[in-house]
């Protein structure tokens, strides 16, 4: 899948229902759910109610068990979040997303948008398998969206930039083949081990460093030939 919309630990099944028909009025069709609060959902009669028409995006709907299975398959995962951070990965709007999302594609590499719970939305540690954090221009005295509504939001705003792709991208820009997230959170932890063996972090007391490192690699976009760089320095420091 190019494009997939991933709704993380959802509470309530009508909001995947309700998810499910906005991704397919918009013209898409990958939804994934990380954890439901019911792992039935998508035979739930509300889910299956407030689908209303979109019960093919609801039945083909992929269930898993954590965050890192969800968006390691993908190469951009854009996480929606209105509030700041004080580590974590570059912070771009909701516009910026989908060109950058439709130009990836573009170049045949995959993305994901990624959202968190009805109550509390993501967490500071779920921004480690994104790539960016993803704000919506919303009224900054309340800016707050119920879950299926910021889905529309997205998903109508991804599919006027698709529309509009011929006037506002080039065909020729091709963007670089970033390492898909499975490859740079195993190289994360690699790292983590190495800087542990030579005393460079205190695995007692590791501070931000990890967080500091993840937001500047994230900014950095790697690529699969740099993480291989990555793992073998790390394997260098396992072996002094």
């Amino acid at each position: 899948m190019n494009l997939a919309w991933i709704l993380c630990k959802t509470s309530h099944s009508g909001n995947v229902g309700s998810a499910a028909r906005a991704i397919k009025t918009m013209g898409f069709a990958d939804l994934i759910l990380v954890a439901p609060k019911d792992p039935g959902v998508k035979a739930s009669e509300q889910a299956l109610a407030l689908a209303s028409g979109a019960q093919d995006v609801l039945d083909d709907t992929h269930i898993v068990d954590d965050l890192k299975t969800a968006c390691n398959p993908f190469q951009w995962v854009f996480g929606l979040s209105s509030r700041d951070r004080e580590f974590g990965p570059p912070c771009i709007s909701l516009k910026e997303a989908c060109v950058f999302a439709e130009l990836a594609i573009t170049s045949g590499q995959s993305c994901a948008f990624l959202f968190g719970t009805e109550r509390t939305g993501l967490e500071n540690e779920d921004f480690n398998s994104c790539t960016h954090r993803v704000w919506i221009d919303a009224n900054p005295n309340y800016s707050s969206l119920n879950l299926a509504q910021a889905v529309m939001v997205c998903a109508y705003e991804m599919r006027q930039t698709q529309l509009l792709a011929s006037e506002n991208l080039s065909k020729t820009q091709i963007l670089d083949q970033p390492a898909p997230q499975e490859a740079i959170q195993a190289a994360m932890t690699h790292l983590q081990d190495g800087l542990e063996a030579i005393g460079f972090l205190d695995a007692k007391n590791p501070k931000k460093l990890m967080e500091r490192l993840r937001a500047l690699f994230s900014r950095a976009g790697l690529q699969t030939e740099e993480v291989d760089i990555l793992r073998g320095i790390a394997k260098q420091m396992l072996l002094k």
